[in-house]
């Protein structure tokens, strides 16, 4: 089956890292909005920054390799090739825009996706400017991650367990059931109140074929960088980190790794979940222009 788009704006479809899919509307300076990685992803997930700030931004959308429009076939999905998706995406919007080759994209990231934008950034710092990460990955806890550059945390037995045929799309179809992907939402956003159009998106793009091949690459931790603090570290860019204190996704402890460098801000949204921009939009959006056009949002917080 073929889902209805995600979003209202125009869908482009162009090559790297695969097949690629995002949308486009607005005007303004290029924006980049990247959706997080999970069972039912899209970019149905920035809905609420992509419908706001076309106003001010020409603002993109991407659909991760095995995501949304995007090519979902069978191959190694990996941070590699979320990343090079990413770089494919950037020379495409600039592509569009009318930009010099190496002009500096702005971008946000969410939840694992904020890995991947990370080692864009790192790779080719004069092709990427500013950067927001919504709950970034690869924080929680108190163990380092220096591995050797480009390693994961994947455990390659779990993947090839989880890719038997015999059981891998019953495995997938079990995960996605609407009772099951409505409970990981509610540990999301921290609240029973979920967003019911996000919910109901993921239950149709969970039905196109090839759609577990990515999650169960996640969930096997081949998509999770195993040298995350080493490419956080590595940023030169302006950095905003955004969290909410609801939910599944509240543990942040290694951030101190990077907490008073000069060019990461932070901001905690009290009261709102891994995806704050859902439930205190306006101040989310606030912050967001602010800190785009470079005044300091340190002391934004949902208070």
């Amino acid at each position: 089956m073929t889902p209805p788009p995600a979003l209202a704006g125009e869908r482009i479809d162009f090559p790297g890292a695969g097949q690629l899919s995002a949308y486009v509307a607005g005007q303004g300076p290029p924006l980049l909005l990247v959706h997080s990685i999970n069972a039912t992803g899209s970019a149905a997930e920035v809905r609420p920054l992509f419908e706001r700030l076309q106003s001010t931004h020409t603002v993109f959308a991407i659909d991760l390799p095995g995501y949304g429009f995007s090519e979902r076939s069978d191959r190694e999905y990996s941070p590699r090739l979320m990343t090079d998706a990413l770089h494919a995406m950037a020379a495409e919007v600039r592509r569009r825009c009318g930009l010099p080759q190496d002009a500096a994209l702005d971008a946000l990231a969410v939840s694992l996706s904020t890995e991947f934008l990370a080692r864009a950034a790192s790779e080719q710092p004069r092709h990427w400017g500013r950067l927001a990460l919504v709950s970034p990955t690869g924080f929680n806890g108190r163990r380092p991650l220096r591995g050797p550059p480009g390693s994961t945390r994947g455990l390659p037995w779990l993947r090839r367990v989880l890719a038997k045929p015999l059981w891998s799309q019953a495995l997938f179809n079990g995960l996605t059931r609407p009772g099951v992907v409505r409970f990981f939402l509610r540990g999301t956003f921290g609240s029973r109140d979920i967003d019911e159009a996000m919910w109901a998106y993921g239950l149709l793009s969970a039905r196109v074929p090839g759609a577990r091949y990515a999650p169960l690459s996640f969930l096997s931790g081949q998509l999770f960088s195993a040298d995350i603090h080493t490419v956080y570290e590595a940023l030169t860019q302006p950095v905003w980190m955004s969290q909410g204190t609801r939910g599944d996704f509240t543990d942040f402890r290694s951030a101190d790794l990077v907490r008073g460098r000069p060019n990461w801000s932070f901001s905690v949204y009290e009261g709102a979940g891994a995806l704050p921009y859902f439930q205190q939009p306006q101040r989310f959006q606030a912050d967001l222009l602010r800190w785009l056009q470079g005044a300091n949002v340190d002391a934004a917080t949902g208070h």
